[in-house]
């Protein structure tokens, strides 16, 4: 038996010869971990070269295991392995002074797998281990996918599993292409207020407008032009300093200044040419958020306006750009895709759901197929929706949604509505509790 709780020491700091070492030693256990592998998966891949057949290992390990990518080969290695594989995780945290939530794993049998399912136990806290039984079954399609569906329930995964199969749900990626905003490198520097525009003189040429950092302003259906403006009276940083040929002469004083701050000397600025002319893709046709407190949000660009790296752009196919900007955003604000956030989003210490590009590709919304369907339903409701957003009332807002897509899309009854509600609202509450406790 082997039992551990390895250091969590993510990539960036593992490095050198101590990288090579780590990943030498699971290679030789038969395990090849990425370049971003943190030193706990070389740990538990390494531990298994000291078990007997049949032997079993027990690891205390940051809840990582369950959804990053570089993870994967760990989580295939696992059922390959053993017999068993158990899963605990727990609703308080274990280690108050620890930012990292951590799960326990079991398993056992070694060299007596493979095995097509892990069992999960959730529990309140450690005291409950006293009570572990067989757990729940679950069987990844793929060895290597993400574990984290596992929490949402059998109920809700089948759900959202037949949505996909029937196409009431596709993919983000079905809609269009997702893409990082432009990276600065100084956000500080670059971007600009209206009142800091005009303070410094800079010319139209020296300008593009942009939607300003952050996402707050990105929690109704659109960005108008209205509210792009009311946001630049309001001293919000609308534009970016991006001269797309020769700057204006007030562009070149601006320029001198940030090179006497050293702006120029930061990695992303040193590495092109000229220094401040940012790369930028074009306009897209919808905003979505990056980092989020509750759940990603799609809002239409109807300012036409660009977008820097607090949020991505997302860009739709020639036909169905046009359905795709009216009611898209509206057709996903559901209780599934939020829940489907959730799965395949990666959540951190401070509770916090991040959703890369590669993430969001993989966001269930409605298939272009219900939405053109159901265009009529989903129209009638777009401006009471509109309103209640702008009166915070976000849930009454997805309860209409729900009635359309949940109810009428994919005819859902009560029972099944209220268990992807319960569902969601669990791995919902697990981050917020995170969050609080790191706070406190």
């Amino acid at each position: 038996m082997v039992i551990g709780n390895p250091p969590y020491v993510r990539y960036q700091l593992h490095r050198g010869v101590d990288r090579q070492r780590s990943r030498a030693a699971a290679k030789e256990a038969g395990v090849e971990l990425n370049e971003l592998a943190s030193i706990w998966a070389a740990f538990v891949v390494h531990a298994t070269s000291f078990l007997a057949q049949g032997g079993r290992m027990a690891f205390v390990l940051p809840a990582e295991l369950m959804f990053v990518n570089y993870a994967g080969s760990v989580r295939q290695m696992l059922l390959e392995r053993f017999a068993n594989v158990h899963l605990v995780v727990f609703e308080q945290r274990l280690f108050a002074d620890a930012q990292e939530e951590v799960v326990l794993l079991l398993a056992e049998g070694y060299q007596q797998g493979p095995t097509a399912h892990f069992n999960l136990h959730q529990f309140r806290n450690a005291e409950d281990l006293a009570q572990l039984g067989a757990g729940t079954q679950h069987a990844p399609v793929q060895k290597a996918e993400r574990w984290t569906g596992s929490l949402v329930g059998i109920e809700a995964q089948s759900i959202l599993s037949s949505a996909l199969a029937h196409g009431h749900l596709s993919t983000l990626k079905a809609w269009g292409e997702t893409s990082l905003g432009a990276v600065t490198g100084n956000n500080k520097w670059f971007t600009l207020s209206r009142e800091r525009v005009q303070e410094l003189g800079l010319a139209e040429q020296d300008l593009i407008r942009i939607s300003p950092p952050g996402s707050r302003h990105l929690r109704g259906l659109e960005l108008d032009e209205a509210m792009w403006q009311r946001l630049g009276e309001h001293g919000s940083a609308t534009y970016l300093f991006r001269p797309a040929a020769n700057p204006s002469t007030a562009g070149e004083s601006f320029i001198a200044s940030g090179e006497l701050e050293a702006v120029d000397q930061a990695y992303k600025c040193r590495v092109r040419s000229p220094w401040w002319r940012v790369p930028v893709l074009s306009v897209p046709d919808l905003f979505m958020t990056y980092m989020n407190a509750d759940t990603p949000r799609l809002t239409t660009n109807q300012a036409g306006v660009h977008h820097i790296n607090s949020i991505h752009g997302v860009y739709l196919g020639a036909d169905v750009r046009e359905l795709g900007r009216e009611l898209l955003p509206l057709a996903s604000l559901n209780t599934l895709t939020m829940l489907g956030a959730e799965i395949i989003g990666r959540s951190y210490g401070g509770g916090i759901l991040k959703v890369e590009p590669r993430e969001a590709d993989v966001l269930p919304v409605p298939s272009i197929t219900m939405v053109q369907a159901h265009t009529h339903e989903l129209r009638s409701i777009k401006d009471t929706v509109r309103q209640l957003l702008a009166q915070g009332h976000k849930q009454e807002a997805t309860d209409l949604v729900d009635r359309i897509v949940l109810g009428s899309m994919l005819e859902l009854d009560k029972d099944a509505v209220q268990a992807l509600r319960a569902a969601r609202q669990n791995m919902l509450e697990r981050r917020k509790a995170r969050s609080k406790a790191v706070k406190g």
